[in-house]
């Protein structure tokens, strides 16, 4: 598999991470108050500068009020989209 391929899904999850948190009305500061972390590693989580291990994703849904499973299935729907997306631009290149 290509390592931009990973980055490109990386990119899509930590947005979604993101895009989550915000739409909660939740800042980082609180969120990283429920984590017991400051808020400077919710900051590196969001821009890609630190991983989440699947434990830390729990309980950053958790302190979000979300299911993870829903949010698998938010996050598979959008690298799918972003997958089309790749495929009809090469398509599109070779014709």
């Amino acid at each position: 598999m290509q390592n931009t391929f990973h980055s490109e899904r990386y990119k899509i999850f930590i947005g979604l991470l993101r895009e989550v948190r915000e739409s909660k009305k939740i800042s980082q500061t609180v969120l990283a108050n429920k984590l017991q972390q400051p808020q400077t590693f919710v900051s590196k989580c969001e821009t890609g500068v630190r991983r989440l291990d699947v434990v830390e994703l729990c309980d950053w849904l958790s302190g979000l009020g979300i299911e993870p499973a829903d949010f698998v299935i938010k996050l598979q729907e959008r690298w799918d989209a972003h997958a089309i997306r790749i495929t009809h631009r090469g398509k599109r290149q070779l014709t």
